[in-house]
């Protein structure tokens, strides 16, 4: 058996015997993808184990999350850090060999992967990335940017609906240097893929403007790395590359089942594989020594592009000092000025919607900050999301920043999660609020990851008006809050909206930034109190009988009954909170000075569900909020309609402070 058959083969046993310890897992796709992706990993993938986050690697990004252990097993063969030890503790607890692969936990994973799909997304997010970039900084003889995505799928990821948001867009953009590696199975868990899934990926791929290749046989190591070479010689299209295979190939009574997916193979079909295979260690985990030598080998390639690739980038910093200098600004994880004491961009006047407040500190800081790379779902003009000194970004132009992403919310969010994982960019999205459900899982993966993705969700309450209870997110407030290492900001005027986004800028984890369509009064006292999430904007003297709390829009109702209550003998504190995550990390002290334990009589006001706003209201308060989904009708007659008015929130004070 030759060495790179042998390697194959290691990881085939390495994975159904790690799986086999676990007692879960999925055995299919390792077996029967690993000779595409070893051939990749040895023979066409620019990589260097040695230091694996250099900024010039080819990516790889394993779509079909669920093959984890193919892809523990290539990380421990070509040297990446993860140990047998890893391998034999998978989906353990606290293990670096999860059951999907996960960012940040070994070396050499590119993005966290497993609803499938998404990675697919990721990929041309990663092709894109690397295109704008390598337009802004490569030079005649200097391709200081200059690496390929790969991406491997199964027959599961092209089903999923956002991997054709990403196909369409990628074709229309032309990424040539992205290459879809597809593990053609024809097995799902259900069974074949004949009961649901009968179309030509290939014909549906030439459709969206993608070059289409098939490899017959997924165990010709030959004929996958010629198709591997020709995708890299096709510059002006994506590709996709399809190849047949059996899944769980080589185990005799499992190999093209269903079951062969997602069970263990069990002790005695693993046997039956081996003998199958030609394996000939008995010893379980077993790496032989040509394997090591055979992978090591071709590591040496890749150490020798990367010291390659120093050298030139040395030459490159001197001969373009101004570029170098440029770099250091893209790829450092520090703002390039210091917007906390810009006195410009805290500076705002007059009445607007916080979309058009949010435009105003978009377009400052597109000035200011070079690496902002973004756009919108087709709704730039609404959203108020395009810098207005930046091109747009497209297969002509690359350099431009500001992108159109069509009508793809899901895609776009995980295109911007692998702007954030390549590194260099700065990303920001949006979209409608409503339409944050569609981005859900992209959003998801943003906060396990800690990506700081900024979102940009605009027309964010019954104040869209006329477009009725479809355009109008009654319950998507309390959605994101409820995610885990997610920010979710919601300004009430221009102040508010400029801290928002020095948030967004500053902190290491996804944000999103909540805006109004209707206009909203600039008020006097608003501004930088905001960075910490609540702030008291008027108090009384004394000890305040009722404490009003509001985010966004209904900031305004809070404020102006706080003068009626004044008139009635009621002393009320008013505090904005437009971010509850940032003001939870506050200390105990200053929480207790906003919202004090002595004071119970509460009332807070959101035009949204009331779901979490009971943590800081307690069993006396109230809250003014939505129970239904809206309607269709002008905005201040909805607001007037489901009692968002300064009479309401008056007369709903004095009944609290009565009891």
């Amino acid at each position: 058996m030759d060495k790179d058959t042998l390697s194959v083969n290691t990881i085939r046993f390495l994975s159904v015997e790690a799986i086999q310890k676990a007692k879960s897992g999925h055995p299919g796709l390792p077996m029967d993808a690993a000779p595409a992706a070893f051939t990749l990993w040895s023979k066409e993938m620019k990589h260097n184990p040695k230091n694996p986050d250099w900024i010039n690697r080819d990516r790889f990004i394993l779509s079909a999350g669920h093959g984890s252990m193919m892809l523990y097993s290539l990380l421990h063969l070509f040297g990446y850090g993860t140990t047998i030890e890893d391998i034999k503790n998978f989906r353990q607890l606290d293990s670096k060999t999860p059951g999907h692969p996960e960012y940040g936990i070994a070396k050499g994973i590119e993005t966290t992967t497993g609803p499938l799909g998404q990675g697919i997304a990721n990929a041309v997010g990663f092709a894109m990335a690397e295109s704008h970039l390598a337009a802004e900084f490569n030079k005649p003889g200097y391709e200081v940017i200059d690496h390929y995505t790969f991406v491997l799928c199964g027959d599961g990821c092209l089903m999923e609906g956002v991997s054709s948001e990403a196909a369409s867009l990628a074709g229309t953009l032309g990424l040539g240097k992205l290459i879809l590696i597809y593990d053609s199975n024809n097995i799902t868990i259900e069974g074949s893929t004949k009961t649901a899934f009968a179309e030509n990926v290939r014909d549906r791929f030439k459709a969206y403007g993608w070059q289409t290749l098939l490899v017959e046989d997924g165990n010709d190591l030959e004929e996958i790395d010629t198709a591997i070479k020709e995708a890299k010689a096709e510059t002006n299209k994506p590709t996709i590359i399809e190849i047949k295979t059996i899944i769980g190939y080589g185990a005799p009574n499992k190999q093209g089942k269903a079951s062969a997916h997602g069970e263990p193979l069990g002790d005695e079909e693993i046997a039956l594989t081996k003998e199958n295979l030609g394996w000939e260690y008995k010893e379980e985990f077993y790496v032989p020594e040509e394997v090591k030598e055979n992978c090591a080998a071709y590591t040496k390639k890749g150490e020798e592009a990367n010291k390659a690739w120093d050298s030139m980038f040395k030459e490159y910093c001197g001969k373009y000092p101004e570029m170098a200098k440029k770099w250091d600004a893209f790829f450092s994880d520090k703002l390039p000025v210091d917007l906390l004491n810009s006195e410009d961009f805290w500076t705002y006047e007059g009445d607007l919607a916080t979309r058009a407040s949010s435009e105003k500190v978009l377009n400052k800081l597109s000035k200011l900050i070079p690496n902002l790379f973004g756009g919108s779902a087709d709704l730039g003009p609404s959203n108020k999301s395009v810098m207005k000194d930046r091109e747009y970004y497209s297969k002509e132009n690359p350099s431009g920043s500001n992108i159109h992403f069509g009508i793809r919310e899901f895609a776009m969010t995980a295109m911007a999660n692998a702007f954030a994982l390549h590194g260099g960019l700065r990303p920001y999205i949006a979209g409608f609020f409503v339409f944050s459900d569609y981005m859900k899982a992209g959003l998801r993966l943003s906060a396990l990851m800690k990506l700081p993705v900024i979102s940009i969700f605009t027309h964010d309450s019954i104040g869209v008006g006329e477009d009725g209870p479809t355009h109008q997110p009654v319950e998507h407030l309390a959605a994101l809050r409820s995610m885990p290492g997610y920010t979710v900001i919601r300004p009430c005027d221009s102040h508010e909206t400029a801290a928002a986004w020095y948030l967004a800028l500053t902190r290491k984890q996804p944000t999103g930034i909540v805006l109004s369509r209707q206009k909203l009064p600039l008020l006097n006292e608003t501004g930088k109190g905001a960075l910490k999430g609540a702030y008291i904007l008027r108090d009384c003297e004394g000890t305040p009988d009722i404490l009003l709390m509001a985010t966004g829009s209904e900031v305004e109702l809070i404020y102006k009954a706080y003068d009626v209550l004044n008139k009635k003998g009621i002393k009320a504190r008013v505090i904005s909170m437009p971010s509850f995550e940032v003001f939870e990390e506050q200390s105990d002290g200053y929480k207790e000075s906003v919202i004090p334990n002595s004071v119970r009589k509460r009332l807070a006001v959101e035009a949204a569900s009331d779901f979490g706003w009971y943590k800081y209201v307690g069993l006396d308060g109230k809250v003014i909020s939505m129970k239904g989904f809206g309607a269709s009708a002008p905005a201040d007659k909805l607001f007037e309609k489901f009692g968002f008015t300064v009479e309401n929130v008056v007369n709903t004070a004095l009944e609290i402070c009565s009891k």
